[in-house]
């Protein structure tokens, strides 16, 4: 049933000591305009949600329409994960992968229990910029994407949504 939501892919990344880390997640959501919240889920046991808890700093790369081959390598234990992408530090030190859609540089705000996952917030620090492309969906077990938007057609602003002074930054 749950296979009908399309979500959008991204990779939460952080750095510490043992170098920098990071898993594909589609459990990712915008939280609070104000204060700037955001919230992602990572399996409660993970080796690497473990690494994002203790360097408490993170960023959160939204993933581009032709950037499958990431999702798939980030979304697969034990691969050597940051030997095949490129990457710069954002702020915090946390990765920024290249050619992402946007990104989001987040310092670790409360963690809540979720059966076998956490439920995590984070607040922005910093926001990237966005590049002019679609982004990575998963819907009923496939990536996909949007169409294409008009430049002629003016955004959509949902009053009941979350907003931001550049709303289409944020959501």
């Amino acid at each position: 049933m749950f296979g009908h939501f399309a979500t959008g892919i991204t990779v939460i990344t952080t750095a510490g000591a043992d170098g920098p880390a990071g898993f594909a997640c589609q459990a990712f959501a915008p939280l609070s305009l104000d204060p700037p919240l955001v919230l992602f889920c990572p399996q409660a046991g993970s080796d690497t949600w473990r690494r994002i808890r203790d360097a408490g700093l993170f960023c959160v790369n939204v993933l581009a329409a032709d950037q499958r081959d990431v999702s798939r390598l980030f979304g697969t234990r034990g691969a050597d994960r940051f030997a095949a992408v490129s990457w710069s530090p954002a702020p915090s030190g946390s990765p920024v992968l290249a050619d992402v859609l946007t990104w989001a540089d987040c310092r670790l705000e409360a963690i809540h229990q979720g059966g076998d996952h956490a439920i995590v917030t984070g607040r922005v620090t910093t926001l990237g910029p966005c590049r002019d492309t679609t982004p990575l969906l998963f819907h009923k077990s496939r990536y996909t994407t949007t169409t294409p938007i008009s430049p002629y057609d003016p955004p959509e602003v949902a009053d009941t949504l979350l907003s931001w002074p550049r709303h289409t930054d944020w959501i």
